[in-house]
Parts: structure tokens; C-alpha cells; sequence
């Protein structure tokens, strides 16, 4: 453990000034990862489409429902596991949870294209959601333990940006690669097993490299010595607190907003490409990657922004500012009729400032109300309340994709949003932050 009194870190990574014992090395492996967990997440719901349609077969007028399933069962995974990596991390470290992430994922991954019916594509999706649970609490917490109170909001920006560049690499590259193999001769599903299985081997490349540059300090000698379900228990009660639970409520729309944009999005446009415009899969699948890139261009752009707003407002405020701009962007999807026309385009820069409003704000209001020892812990809990909106909005806006039009699920998630505005806007005046003393001791970052 680095001694309670040590001198304060003078360390800063653009911008952001490191807490003590976290070396510069440390902080660009957590933007590193932040790039490689955004881009792995992103990846395998934006190819579903693709999956159904090559490798299962499934008709079109079935795909919403497929969708709305595997996004479903993915998000039972992660509230069944979320808690537990939680308080496992507060209780052995990060760095192991992240590894374990990571491999999950790439298992996932590999074997993805490989399913011989929906079921098994939904047991594999089961696989790769436990580890994007992993991946998910602890670029969150990792974003909190790596700075100084006064830089939370800058390294939720920051991350926030490579992230957004990670969602364009696999907008942009990964997605794309079962195309490229294609144009170099292979067949439809080997050029898209070949790809799976290329992004699986750089995946498990990426765990061994972050075990050697993340931090492998631990948290604290009260976290090690308090049980794993009590610390699940700590995580649960601090929405007690009036800024915890809109940080709560904040991730539920949040995450779903992730989930809606990644999954739908391409569904949306990829079922219009192929069936208006005649188009193969992977082509199909390449146009949508195109618009998502741009909402995903415009989450980087902003994500700073909002970093920078959430060391400058009152947390609570920004959040309530943030779900209110994501709610209109996703709203305004009711005006779109052609997917592949400027309209779409305009909606899409919308969505982007409104789906990296909601993800930059939440964390840093949760950090300024809980304290270190269980910051793991109320973090889980943050990620499971994003897995239940994912699971919702994916299940409802999937009925709604097939049955009404395919804004259906925008419409939701814009809804869900703006119930989080009215519970903000009752609650804010009740939200008091704890003081530095009560939230955090700097000198003990969480590896």
C-alpha cells in the first residue's frame, strides 16, 4: 500500500492531474483501454445484422425481434454479474477484472459466426456481455481512481473521447472487415469467420498488454477485509442518496442510449440498404457503419466538452442538462423517412452530442457522493443500472422496430430519458456532495 500522507501527485495527462501513485504510463493504458473496450463493445452488436442475415439466414421482417432478444439476454448477463465484479475489484484489484473482461470478449467474439442457430448466437452473446459487464465497471471506476477529485470530470471527457475513437475504429475498420475479405476472394462466411476470429486474437493481445501498464496497486485494507455480498449490500443502499440515485437513473438511459445507437442504428439502415436499395450484407453493413461513424465523430468531439462542463457546474445540474439534449436527439428520429438521406445524417451528429452527454456526466456525479472504499461496489451497481435500461429499451424497442416503425426504439430510450429529467429536477436541490475528506483517500488508488 503507498502511505496515507504521501506528497500529492504533480503528474497530469492532458490536463488531467493524476492521484498518487499513478504514473503516466498508468493513465495511457486506462485511455488505451478505454479505446480498445469501446471499439470491442461496439463491434460485435453493430455486425448482428450482418450475422442473421449470412450466417443464420433470418428474414428481415424477423430481425428486430432477434435484435431486441440478444440485446436482451446479453443485458440479463450483465445485471447477474455486475454487483459481483464490483466488489470483486473493490476487493482484489481492478487490473484482474479488466483481464478477465477482455478474454470473456474475445471468446464471445471467435465464435460469434460460428453459431449453428439463434440460440447458440444468444448463448455466445451471453458470453460476451459478461465480459463487456467487466470491461464496462471498470472504465468507469478505473476513470475515477486514476485522478484527483478536482480532474473527474476531465477524466471522464477524456476517456469519454477515446472511447469515441474506439466506436469509430469499429464502425470504420472492424465492421468493415468482412467486406474487405470478401473483395480479396473469399466467400461471404468465410470472409466473415476469418475477420471474427483476427479481431478475437487482437482482443487477448490487448488483455496481456494492459496486465503489464494498469496500475496493480489495490484499494484499501477495509475493502479486503469486508465481504463480497456486503460490499454488493453498500453498493445497493447508497441510492439512498439523492445524487446517487440520479446517477442511477442517468446510467440507466445512458448505457441503453449506447446500446440503441450500436445496435438499431445499423439495423435500421443495414434493413433499408438491402431491401429498398438492393444491396449486399456486407456493403449494407459498411453504409450503416458510415452514419454511426459520424454520430460516433461527434461523441469524440464533445466528449471533452462535457469533461470540462463537469468540473465547472454542479454535477447534478449537467446531468440533468445532458438526458434533456439526449432526449430531444433521440426524439427527433421520428422525422427521418430515408436512413441513407442527409436527414439521417443531421439526426446523427444529434445523437452523438446527446448519447456523450448522458455517458460523461453520470460517473463523475456518482464518484463526488460515494467513497473510495466502495467505489468499485456503487459502480457495479451504476453499470447494472445501465444493463437493465439496455435489457428494457432493447426489448421494448425491439417490439416496436417490428411492429411500429424503426425509430421505435429511439423513441423509448428519448421517453426514458426525459422521466430522468423530471426525477432530476425533483431531486437536485437534495443533492449534497460529500467533502473530499469523506470521499476519497487520494494516496490509494485502486489498480
Amino acid at each position: 500500500m503507498i502511505p496515507l500522507m504521501a506528497a500529492p501527485s504533480r503528474h497530469r495527462v492532458l490536463g488531467a492531474q493524476l492521484a498518487d501513485g499513478i504514473t503516466r504510463a498508468n493513465m495511457w493504458a486506462l485511455l488505451s483501454m478505454a479505446i480498445a473496450s469501446t471499439a470491442v463493445i461496439s463491434f460485435l452488436p453493430s455486425t448482428q445484422p450482418h450475422i442473421l442475415t449470412t450466417i443464420l439466414g433470418v428474414p428481415q421482417s424477423a430481425q428486430g425481434r432477434a435484435v431486441g432478444l440478444l440485446g436482451s439476454a446479453a443485458e440479463v448477463a450483465m445485471i447477474l454479474s455486475l454487483a459481483w465484479y464490483g466488489a470483486l475489484a473493490d476487493r482484489f484489484g481492478r487490473r484482474m477484472i479488466v483481464v478477465a473482461g477482455f478474454a470473456l470478449c474475445a471468446v464471445g467474439t471467435a465464435l460469434f459466426p460460428f453459431a449453428g442457430s439463434t440460440a447458440v448466437l444468444v448463448a455466445l452473446r451471453v458470453i460476451f456481455a459478461l465480459g463487456v459487464a467487466a470491461l464496462n465497471a471498470m472504465l468507469s471506476t478505473i476513470a475515477i481512481d486514476y485522478v484527483r477529485t478536482r480532474s473527474r470530470g476531465k477524466s471522464y471527457g477524456l476517456t469519454g473521447f477515446f472511447g469515441g475513437l474506439g466506436a469509430l475504429v469499429a464502425v470504420l475498420v472492424l465492421v468493415r472487415l468482412p467486406r474487405t475479405l470478401e473483395g480479396r476472394g473469399l466467400a461471404p462466411v468465410a470472409a466473415t469467420r476469418l475477420a471474427f476470429l483476427l479481431i478475437a486474437a487482437a482482443i487477448l493481445i490487448v488483455a496481456v498488454l494492459l496486465w503489464l501498464t494498469l496500475s496493480p496497486v489495490g484499494v484499501s485494507d477495509a475493502a479486503e477485509r469486508t465481504s463480497l455480498p456486503r460490499l454488493v449490500r453498500e453498493g445497493i443502499v447508497l441510492a439512498r442518496d439523492p445524487g446517487v440515485a440520479l446517477s442511477y437513473a442517468a446510467s440507466f438511459v445512458a448505457r441503453a442510449d449506447l446500446a440503441v445507437v450500436v445496435g438499431f442504428l445499423t439495423l435500421w439502415i443495414s434493413d433499408y440498404a438491402t431491401t429498398e436499395r438492393g444491396m449486399p450484407s456486407a456493403e449494407a453493413l459498411a453504409k450503416a457503419g458510415a452514419v454511426v461513424g459520424v454520430s460516433q465523430m461527434v461523441a469524440l468531439l464533445c466528449a471533452p466538452i462535457f469533461g470540462w462542463l463537469g468540473d465547472r457546474m454542479r454535477r447534478e445540474n449537467l446531468a440533468i442538462l445532458a438526458q434533456a439534449i439526449a432526449a430531444a436527439a433521440y426524439l427527433s428520429t421520428l422525422l427521418v423517412s430515408d436512413p441513407l438521406g442527409t436527414g439521417m445524417m443531421v439526426v446523427a451528429v444529434l445523437i452523438g452530442v446527446g448519447e456523450i452527454a448522458g455517458i460523461t456526466t453520470a460517473g463523475p456525479l456518482l464518484a463526488q457522493q460515494v467513497p473510495a472504499d466502495v467505489r468499485g461496489s456503487a459502480f457495479g451497481v451504476h453499470t447494472l443500472c445501465g444493463a437493465a435500461g439496455v435489457m428494457i429499451i432493447s426489448a421494448l424497442g425491439g417490439a416496436l422496430y417490428d411492429a411500429w416503425r424503426p425509430a421505435g426504439p429511439f423513441v423509448v430510450s428519448g421517453l426514458f430519458g426525459l422521466l430522468v429529467v423530471v426525477f432530476g429536477l425533483t431531486v437536485r436541490r437534495r443533492v449534497r456532495p460529500r467533502t473530499e475528506a469523506d470521499l476519497t483517500r487520494e494516496a490509494m488508488p485502486a489498480a
